[in-house]
């Protein structure tokens, strides 16, 4: 019987240590987003090439289990899947300590403060604090966005060894959100590099004309980048080295309360 020691996760050649119908079903969850928040069994069948029959299957599994319900023809998620996020959350530590630095960086900055995770080519926001501004940027925990030109993105490549890192480059795609939005990959490892050796990066309107974002990393007392927190502000809040002088030390100092904090 296999203990918990040493514990591999298998490749390719390994896959009869593998559960293909947690696989299949994980996809049948993620084929719901914001385009397609209620599908037919069909939509679904189509959207993760299952069959049908197979679709059906695990589209009943999760009605019967709470996560879905139907109304006969159309299935549609149900708020207990934030459940299996919520685990991921209550479980990761640097979100039970950076709350309230991160509250303090809104204090002292008048600007939303946000941290994310590293997941592959991607970063997920795991944290967010919001400032008392009318107008605010559509993000939320759970929010993607892609890493190559994020500010938090690439402080958290910088983190990777650079296998890891070259990898993840070559692998993902690199579109054009702005005509300011870095795809060259000479120019985005230019910038992963810069922001390795400053130990910060800043983001000037790569995703959005008019938004600027400024990010620090977070890391465990041994060094390990856990996270990456940030501020996202308007270009009328000043130019870049205003803003790198007016913010970075708050970001910093709160960074460095949660590096304490973590195990």
């Amino acid at each position: 019987m296999p203990d918990d020691t040493d514990i591999e996760v298998p490749g390719e050649e390994g896959r009869r240590d593998l559960i293909q119908s947690l696989s299949r079903g994980l996809a049948v969850i993620r084929a719901f987003d914001r385009s397609a928040p209620s599908m037919t069994l069909s939509e679904v069948a189509q959207r993760t090439g299952l069959s049908r029959a197979v679709a059906r299957r695990f589209l009943l599994t999760l009605v019967r289990d709470g996560y879905a319900t139907t109304d006969g023809k159309h299935f549609r998620l149900t708020p207990k899947v934030l459940d299996l996020g919520y685990a991921y959350l209550t479980s990761f530590d640097v979100w039970a300590v950076a709350q309230p630095m991160m509250a303090q960086v809104v204090a002292q900055t008048g600007e939303t403060c946000s941290a994310a995770v590293l997941d592959d080519a991607e970063i997920v926001y795991v944290a967010r604090v919001a400032a008392g501004r009318i107008m605010q940027v559509g993000l939320n925990v759970g929010s993607r966005l892609p890493a190559f030109c994020s500010a938090m993105g690439r402080v958290l490549l910088a983190g990777l060894p650079p296998p890891r890192r070259d990898a993840i480059l070559a692998a993902a795609p690199r579109p054009t959100f702005t005509d300011r939005t870095l795809t060259d990959m000479a120019a985005v490892r230019a910038a992963i590099a810069q922001a390795a050796a400053q130990d910060y990066a800043v983001v000037d309107q790569e995703l959005e004309i008019g938004l600027r974002s400024l990010a620090v990393p977070i890391r465990s007392r041994a060094g390990e980048v856990r996270a990456a927190m940030n501020i996202s502000l308007h270009t009328s809040r000043g130019s870049l080295p205003q803003i790198v002088r007016t913010f970075l030390p708050a970001l910093r100092d709160a960074a460095a309360q949660i590096a304490e904090l973590l195990r």
